[in-house]
């Protein structure tokens, strides 16, 4: 296979299959593994754990409790058993590391495409609560956040309800040690 081929930019083994031609790469890996699942509930997956990790990964590390947290609301969309939930978002990751700077806004905006909109509030909630799954939300973190919510079509205001619910947990109103 080519290197285009595993980018999904020219067809082949990777783009054949049940997945829709217009998915990225990242979303057509992460649904390939959820082959027992109907298609658009796997492309669904697929694109929400994607953007979970994406907020996770805004500072450049995931933590374990980002990891966790987003293992959990995987598991609360799906009936993905917990070994296939961290399959799920094992790859989610991977992608995001791979390939994130590329399909950050593609892959956003196709689960735009494929959700209503409580579909997208609980995805939002969810990013905030991925964030603050390590005691902090970091100004990265908080930023990417804001930016999903505008790709998701989030008013600013709606995105400063979901925030103002962590307050404690933004960088910006922790006490530092020493001060």
């Amino acid at each position: 296979m080519s290197w285009r081929q595993w980018l999904g930019l020219e067809s082949g083994p990777r783009s054949e299959g049940r997945v829709g031609s217009r998915d990225t790469a990242s979303v057509r890996e992460i649904a390939r593994q959820l082959e027992a699942l109907p298609e658009q509930q796997a492309r669904f997956l697929a694109a929400f754990a994607y953007v979970l990790a994406r907020v996770a990964h805004a500072d450049l590390r995931f933590e374990e409790a980002e990891t966790t947290e987003m293992e959990r609301a995987v598991g609360t969309l799906s009936e993905l058993s917990s070994d296939e939930c961290i399959l799920v978002v094992a790859i989610a990751k991977s992608q995001t590391t791979l390939l994130g700077g590329t399909e950050n806004y593609v892959v956003t905006r196709q689960f735009r495409e494929l959700s209503d909109p409580a579909e997208r509030a609980k995805l939002l909630g969810c990013l905030f609560a991925v964030a603050a799954a390590d005691g902090t939300i970091s100004p990265e973190e908080s930023a990417e956040i804001y930016a999903i919510g505008d790709e998701l079509g989030f008013k600013r205001s709606e995105v400063n309800a979901y925030r103002s619910r962590y307050r404690e947990r933004l960088s910006e109103f922790q006490t530092k040690p020493g001060s």
